[in-house]
């Protein structure tokens, strides 16, 4: 009988060939052994990876949501905050407008009407409040501020109200220039967009909406009340004291009202928070319930793993052996 040999080149490749691939299945046993899922998911689905990629798909598109009520977390928290910044404002400035027209004197009207001016600036500055680079109160605006500042409202209300010489007088000019078609307002008060923005999509069939603006009538009714308290300390209806203490009155009026409004407001933001949380809520619970079924459907048998890449050491050692011993094999060693 004819006996076949191979020679010392192949026989080299061939013991490099079989330890490469014990390697292999080395790295390919401790990576399963390490993570818990097994590298062939096709023979752990029986070739059927529908499932498995259902379960991926939804994932994916949790994770779109995730992130999407996160930015919409933190847009509609700015937004709660500044409102509350400017409630803060006007429930303390209300009040403090009333007493110094209590008091008749002049001196007091004035400083209150001063404070009212500097608080103008500081609410218009807070609904002007950009995150993300996008406008809080700008609707589909993007970036920018969504109020002119208050130089340049007050100077076009200075001009609206030139004519009046009494307090019922400017109060009209003021509602006239706040409320009126393609008025001041619209025309050059309000930089926004009148889209609203578009609503965040925090889920597959949840939209967060936020539909306000700085155009929202109540928060024209605010500025109306502070640009009133304003106008005083620029100085309409100078030289007529009674007819200023009347507007300041009016103006202190209206910011009572608007703290009421700016509650209710604050309301429908905090509601819309609420919504936000128990989305991010249900799409992590969501998340968790299919990473654990895709873990069943790709999870590796520890035990299983555990003795293969035992086995495999084995194979590997034994294979070592084999080369060294055959490295020392020689004519001379074997005729000695």
């Amino acid at each position: 009988m004819t006996a076949l040999s191979i020679g010392d080149l192949a026989l080299t490749f061939q013991t490099r060939n079989n330890t490469q691939r014990v390697k292999a299945d080395l790295q390919r046993l401790s990576d399963e052994l390490a993570t818990g899922l097994t590298s062939d998911l096709r023979a752990a689905t029986g070739g059927n990876l529908g499932a498995l990629a259902g379960i991926d798909h939804q994932l994916g598109a949790l994770s779109a949501y995730k992130v999407a009520a996160n930015e919409a977390a933190l847009f509609v928290g700015a937004l709660q905050r500044g409102l509350e910044t400017v409630q803060d404002t006007t429930s303390d400035l209300g009040p403090a407008l009333l007493l110094a027209v209590s008091s008749g004197q002049a001196a007091l009207v004035q400083a209150a009407a001063t404070d009212a001016r500097a608080r103008f600036a500081t609410v218009v500055s807070v609904l002007n409040t950009q995150t993300a680079d996008r406008a809080l109160l700008g609707g589909a605006m993007g970036s920018g501020p969504s109020l002119a500042d208050t130089e340049t409202m007050l100077a076009d209300l200075q001009t609206a109200i030139a004519a009046e010489t009494t307090a019922a007088g400017v109060e009209a000019a003021v509602d006239a220039w706040f409320d009126t078609s393609s008025g001041g307002f619209e025309t050059g008060g309000y930089l926004g967009s009148g889209t609203d923005l578009a609503p965040f999509r925090v889920g597959p069939d949840d939209a967060a909406d936020l539909d306000l603006r700085s155009d929202d009538p109540a928060i024209r009714d605010l500025l109306k009340g502070y640009a009133m308290a304003a106008l005083v300390a620029e100085g309409a209806l100078s030289g007529d004291h009674p007819e200023r203490v009347r507007l300041l009155e009016t103006a202190g009026n209206r910011l009572l009202e608007s703290d009421r409004d700016l509650a209710e407001l604050r309301t429908g933001v905090g509601a819309l928070e609420a919504q936000i949380d128990t989305a991010l809520a249900r799409n992590a619970a969501e998340t968790g319930a299919l990473e654990m079924a895709r873990n069943d459907i790709a999870a590796a048998d520890p035990y299983r793993t555990a003795t293969e890449l035992q086995a495999a050491q084995t194979r590997l050692e034994t294979l070592y052996t084999i080369t060294a011993r055959l490295s020392r094999l020689s004519l001379a060693e074997y005729l000695r």
